[in-house]
């Protein structure tokens, strides 16, 4: 996108509102704006769904990987219906296969840290006609998307795909410009949610409790309160925040929140 020079383009603010919002959340309710980013992005693709998804790239990659050693961690949909939901799952565990498709394989090419692909610049025609598109796309009802590839270390990537259903016109080069544009600005938001899950810096993923705790601790909350909030017993509280500290190689909340505002490693 390029951007209007106009400040009061109602598309301009609405970018502006969406950057400015997600400032506003706190680390605890850091699933609530991952969601609401992906509401704004449909709102304003006028999209019906959003896949938001994390890859690392595996130390030792098998010998000519087709994918370079990069494999899904995390995943999340903005309407996980039962038939998308069943179908990214399917995609899920064949990334982890060798019997991978053309779309997946040039998902993981190049080194570019920052990237937007139409669906249907990116792939031959004949693929269209394929399996593939058939059963992940067409089949649940959607024909359309924008990727957008976001690194944040030479391990860690995001991929964001954007998607329309088949009632829709196909997305158009304004429209990945327009994508390209909000998310250069949010490369902060997406370290903070790996940060949350214990990825990028941690020693270890993070168990979901310890996640729970984790967020709870960045917001400012003692182990008291935690343990309350969590119908745990205080010894447990105390065993996860020591367990979240060995992860991330810190010794005290102060620590753990320099972490935050990039002032350790």
């Amino acid at each position: 996108m390029h951007p209007p020079t106009d400040s009061s383009d109602p598309e301009l603010q609405a970018v502006y509102a969406l950057w400015d919002r997600l400032a506003e959340f706190s680390v605890g309710d850091s699933d609530a704006a991952l969601t609401h980013m992906m509401v704004a992005l449909c709102t304003m693709l006028s999209a019906s769904n959003v896949l938001w998804s994390v890859v690392v790239r595996l130390p030792s990659p098998k010998r000519a990987d087709p994918l370079l050693g990069w494999r899904p961690r995390l995943v999340r949909l903005l309407h996980p219906t039962p038939a998308v939901a069943a179908s990214v799952q399917q995609q899920f565990d064949k990334l982890w296969s060798s019997n991978l498709d053309l779309s997946q394989i040039l998902s993981a090419s190049g080194d570019e840290p920052f990237r937007v692909r139409l669906l249907f610049d990116a792939l031959p025609p004949e693929w269209f006609k394929g399996e593939h598109y058939r059963r992940h796309y067409l089949d649940v009802g959607l024909a359309d998307s924008i990727s957008v590839r976001i690194a944040l270390n030479d391990d860690v990537r995001i991929r964001l795909f954007v998607f329309r259903d088949t009632q829709s016109p196909r997305f158009t080069a304004m429209d990945g410009e327009r994508l390209g544009f909000v998310m250069r600005g949010l490369r902060w938001f997406h370290r903070q949610q790996l940060l949350g899950h214990g990825l990028l810096i941690a020693n270890a993923p993070l168990t979901p409790t310890e996640r729970k705790v984790l967020l709870a601790l960045l917001d400012g909350q003692m182990e008291k309160q935690i343990a309350q909030r969590l119908d745990q017993s205080p010894n447990t509280t105390h065993f996860h925040v020591k367990s979240i500290y060995g992860k991330f190689g810190v010794r005290n909340r102060a620590a753990l929140a320099a972490l935050w505002l990039g002032k350790l490693r």
